[in-house]
């Protein structure tokens, strides 16, 4: 499991606008990635809309926010348009990247099992480094709750 203290392990994906997005692009800016389930559902919607909200004070914290669901690059093109987000979105289709972070787990609903994307967080130092990890996260505070993190 990706821990604190510990690399954040690399990637390139596809963003909304289908450019090629690596994680060592942001050395020396610290990284928000934020995994969630899926594009347009109410609490994806409201996390993603609370991020870009806050943006501009992730951004004079030398900040960038990240967020990876296994959504299409075409569905993060529509759901940033929809909804008007000012952040990245990156496709992990093969979740890959979910698995790299240990954030595809098996989940239930009504009594049927399934894999799915747990809701985490992680906030990635300007080294590549994991500061901090938030797993199962409650949508309601949880931007706060991470600027409160880079305001230490």
């Amino acid at each position: 499991m990706s821990q604190n203290g510990e690399k954040a392990p690399e990637f390139s994906l596809a963003n909304q606008d289908n450019t090629i997005v690596n994680l060592t692009d942001y050395r020396g800016k610290k990284v928000v990635l934020y995994f969630y389930p899926k594009d347009d559902t109410s609490g994806c919607t409201k996390e993603a809309e609370e991020f870009t909200q806050k943006k501009k004070e992730f951004d004079s914290l030398n900040t960038v926010i990240l967020g990876i669901s296994k959504d299409s690059t075409q569905s993060h093109e529509t759901f940033c348009k929809k909804y008007n987000l000012g952040i990245t979105l990156l496709s992990d289709p093969d979740t890959e990247i979910n698995k790299a972070y240990d954030v595809w787990k098996e989940k239930s609903m009504y009594g049927k099992k399934y894999f799915g994307t747990e809701r985490t967080t992680f906030l990635i130092d300007e080294d590549g480094i994991i500061q901090q990890r938030w797993s199962k996260v409650k949508v309601t505070g949880h931007v706060e709750d991470v600027l409160k993190a880079l305001s230490k």
